[in-house]
């Protein structure tokens, strides 16, 4: 079994300065990567208006398959033009780990 992590960076526009517009931003991006079939959540930077960190989690019986989707979440994530995507930082774990 593989289990594969990503952890977004995200700057959110201007006009977010508010929770309320931050969760506006936030939710359809983490509602996109649901659909892939990942755990998705804001995961930090929750006080912060103009900032926020998106988390993804995928299992699956090869490491292959999870790069495709955490693949998938990444291209999906960069492709949101109302968003800069700062960094994007990535691990992939195996049962046999320590």
């Amino acid at each position: 079994m593989f289990t594969g992590t990503l952890e977004f960076d995200v700057v959110l526009p201007p006009d977010s300065r508010s929770l309320k517009a931050k969760r506006a931003y936030v939710r359809p991006v983490v509602a996109a990567l649901r659909r892939l079939e990942v755990s998705a959540a804001e995961v930090g930077d929750q006080e912060l208006h103009g900032r926020t960190a998106i988390g993804v989690a995928a299992v699956a019986g090869t490491a292959h398959h999870v790069g495709e989707v955490l693949d998938a979440c990444e291209r999906l994530v960069a492709g949101r033009p109302e968003l800069e995507l700062l960094s994007v930082r990535r691990r992939l774990h195996s049962s046999d780990d320590d």
